[in-house]
């Protein structure tokens, strides 16, 4: 590889198809639906490129029909670790000296299956594990991530170019960008199987060695994803796939010495434990880790005055039930003026009642369940709260439903309170709630927004004034990562808009750029002297 050479086109971003009545991909799509549902598949882990088998078995569900099991998984233990540590470091001595096209070349590999052969079984399978409608699958498993696999081999060499300059006495002056010395942890979460596939890949590409530890929800689509890695040619041992608890295998491997660095996306609280062990564990690891975390969020939407009552309410409805507000920069919580509210609420409470909660199979179906028996009882809970808060009223939804699946309606709640728990709190699931603020307190609003909640992922202003989207942006400059105007506050596009936040919402290292990827290298600075002096005397010194 020709380190300087940043000719190389940037990468299209992988095009979404529509999957509409009567076309082929939804032909295809359904079939492979159809196959992956008649069949529970065995999930071994994958330590040092083979399958391991080791009898604690567990199963993946369909979150829609919790009686119907897609697949039973082997569950790693603490001496897997051991196995799984072993297999990474062997693998590392001769991946890290591996030219980066090389390693490149396995993952623009993967993308192409991906987009091609393998989209529709990864995407049926983010279906039905992640109960994803067809769109959202679509937008995750496919594009995202074939976008992740295309892009960040484009941005690695935009890395990889940056050389100091040469001195002109005879010096040479050259950066080697290393990988990092020892394994980096991939934690990756239930709701993205983009995220799941791009947390060890990323580090990967830059010469690491990754242990991938997906949410237990999903080691179903996530499997699909490690298979179509090795079907690239990925060497043995550079990913290893290690399913578990993670009481049982997640300390064990931040405890190990050869740790170097931890990717995670999941909650603030389980990356707070994991960062505490990292501290508690300095005086034994080779190297101080690198932590990069995406965490939680209380995204937002603030109209102006001035706003679109029909772009806000469309923002709001697609921002918070899309995908069951299951994403991280899901809408939460939403800052209306009086004059607007009445626009925005009578279509947003329209949508809720017009939205049925479905399952995937039926492709038309715009919701579905959320995720598992966990996630229904925590978003059941602030249910419960809104119902029993003097100072909210549910609008629209607030019905549950465990009997076949986990299905919680999309709910929309209207609070006096603009610091009620319900919007300050994580909620993680299709829960809305709307404070309505008087026209003449903008800034007032703009204040609440800022101040009331500790996460910083994403958020939206709405606003035909350009004057106040300009304020709006100033005064919410920290609230958020991603911060969108005049659109709904989800949807990153790799290459696009590089992901992540600040505050309770993680490190900030923008997945999807070269933020992301220079967090797994070590840089080393070489000089060299071509005409190395004789004398150790210098000129100031004179005669003497």
């Amino acid at each position: 590889m020709s380190d300087g050479d940043t000719m190389v086109p940037m990468p299209e971003n992988e095009p979404v198809l529509s999957y509409a009545p009567g076309s082929p991909e939804r032909k295809a799509l359904e079939g492979e639906i159809r196959r992956l549902s008649s069949s529970v598949e065995e999930i071994p882990l994958i330590v040092g490129g083979e399958e391991v088998f080791t009898g604690d078995l567990a199963d993946v569900v369909c979150p829609h029909d919790h009686g119907h099991v897609l697949a039973r998984y082997h569950q790693a233990g603490p001496s897997h670790v051991e196995m799984a540590v072993d297999a990474a470091m062997e693998a590392w001595k001769e991946w890290s000296e591996t030219d980066a096209d090389h390693r490149f070349a396995v993952f623009l590999k993967a993308a192409e299956l991906l987009a091609g052969p393998r989209r529709y079984t990864v995407n049926a399978a983010t279906m039905l594990n992640n109960s994803k409608n067809v769109f959202q699958a679509e937008i995750d498993s496919a594009c995202e991530l074939a976008d992740f696999w295309r892009f960040n081999p484009w941005f690695a060499r935009k890395i990889y170019s940056e050389q100091p300059p040469h001195s002109p006495t005879g010096t040479w002056n050259r950066l080697e960008y290393r990988p990092l010395e020892g394994f980096v942890l991939a934690v990756t979460p239930f709701n993205f199987v983009s995220i799941g596939g791009n947390l060890p890949t990323a580090p990967a590409m830059m010469g690491n060695v990754a242990i991938w530890k997906p949410a237990s929800s999903v080691v179903f689509s996530n499997y699909q994803v490690m298979k179509v890695l090795m079907e690239a040619g990925l060497p043995a041992g550079v990913i290893n796939f290690l399913p578990g608890r993670g009481s049982a295998i997640g300390d064990p491997l931040v405890d190990s010495p050869h740790l170097a660095g931890i990717h995670f996306t999941g909650s603030t609280g389980t990356l707070q434990h994991m960062w505490r062990r990292v501290a508690q564990n300095l005086d034994r690891y080779r190297t101080f880790p690198r932590i990069v975390g995406e965490t939680g969020g209380k995204d937002f939407v603030v109209a102006h005055p001035s706003a679109d009552p029909e772009q806000v309410a469309t923002a709001l409805i697609r921002g918070a039930w899309e995908y069951q507000g299951q994403k991280c920069s899901a809408v939460s919580r939403a800052y209306v003026p009086r004059s607007l509210w009445s626009g925005v609420r009578e279509r947003v409470v329209s949508a809720a009642e017009e939205i049925e909660p479905g399952p995937v199979e039926d492709l038309d179906r715009f919701f579905n369940a959320v995720i598992d028996r966990s996630a229904y009882e925590s978003i059941s809970g602030y249910l419960e709260l809104a119902r029993e808060s003097k100072s909210c009223k549910i609008l629209a939804g607030g019905g549950c439903d465990e009997t076949k699946g986990y299905y919680i309606q999309p709910t929309l709640v209207e609070t006096a309170d603009p610091r009620h728990r319900l919007m300050e709190e994580e909620i993680f699931g299709p829960v809305l709630t709307v404070f309505v603020y008087e026209d003449d307190r903008w800034e007032e609003a703009l204040d609440l927004c800022a101040t009331t909640s500790p996460y910083g992922l994403t958020g939206a202003v709405f606003s035909n004034d350009r004057q106040a989207a300009a304020q709006a942006e100033t005064v919410l400059r920290h609230s958020a990562g991603n911060f969108y105007i005049n659109d709904k506050p989800t949807g990153a596009v790799v290459g696009q808009q590089p992901f992540g936040g600040a505050r309770a919402s993680g490190t900030n290292d923008k997945a999807g750029s070269g933020f992301n990827l220079m967090r797994w290298i070590s840089p080393r600075a070489l000089k060299e002297n071509f005409d190395p002096p004789r004398d150790y005397r210098y000129p100031f010194m004179g005669n003497s």
